[in-house]
């Protein structure tokens, strides 16, 4: 079981900053990006893949309601101690400080554990509608994401996709839809993976937990 610590020191800059910092527990910590007055709180996984890893999203059951409006995932929701969305202004402040890959770590309905890494991750400003930049792929879940790189985020209430429609409205989520995806992670989350909707509504890369991180590249 991961140990749940809050942190009172700070502000860092990011969770890799906290790492070398000295703090090697997984835990909140009040983040302040470079040349920034945005102070968010973040939890910093320090387990996985050698740590410093700021987590952006993670979903584990379907106590959040990820069908959300523009400013919601703007400003972020949900518990940081559970299943949440950490806002897409905090994502464009933290990726324009530096140069960060993605992880996405997933777990699927057995307990087989895979993840997806990308070299490079940036979510470009509100004015560019949060554009996903996105570098290389490696490993062993499958390249779901590269599909809606340089796409712009689509919510309910703010169609940005490609498609005639709005995918956000047929895939009840909030996401870099292209027309409409090859992943949903902010979709419903029906538990077991089975689901008998009209649309694929659910989370999906497959039907896994999962939780996306972010670190300097």
């Amino acid at each position: 079981m991961t140990q749940l610590t809050v942190s009172v020191k700070g502000p860092w800059n990011d969770c890799h900053h906290v790492l070398k910092s000295g703090e090697k527990t997984s835990g909140f910590h009040l983040l302040q990006p470079h040349n920034t007055n945005c102070l968010l709180q973040a939890w910093c996984d320090q387990s996985r893949a050698q740590g410093g890893w700021i987590v952006i999203q993670r979903r584990q059951d379907g106590s959040v309601n990820f069908f959300r409006t523009w400013d919601q995932y703007k400003q972020g929701f949900g518990n940081l101690d559970g299943k949440y969305w950490l806002g897409l202004d905090h994502l464009y402040w933290l990726t324009s400080q530096d140069t960060y890959k993605l992880r996405v770590a997933i777990e699927d309905w057995q307990g087989r554990q895979v993840f997806a890494e990308y070299d490079s991750f940036q979510v470009e400003p509100d004015s560019d509608w949060y554009r996903l930049r996105l570098g290389s792929y490696q490993g062993n879940a499958g390249d779901s994401l590269s599909w809606h790189n340089n796409k712009a985020f689509t919510t309910l209430d703010r169609d940005k996709d490609a498609y005639s429609g709005n995918c956000a409205h047929y895939q009840k989520g909030g996401w870099w839809y292209h027309m409409c995806a090859h992943s949903n992670l902010n979709g419903v989350w029906y538990r077991g993976g089975h689901y008998r909707s009209r649309y694929q509504d659910g989370v999906y890369w497959a039907e896994f937990k999962v939780a996306m991180m972010i670190k300097p590249a």
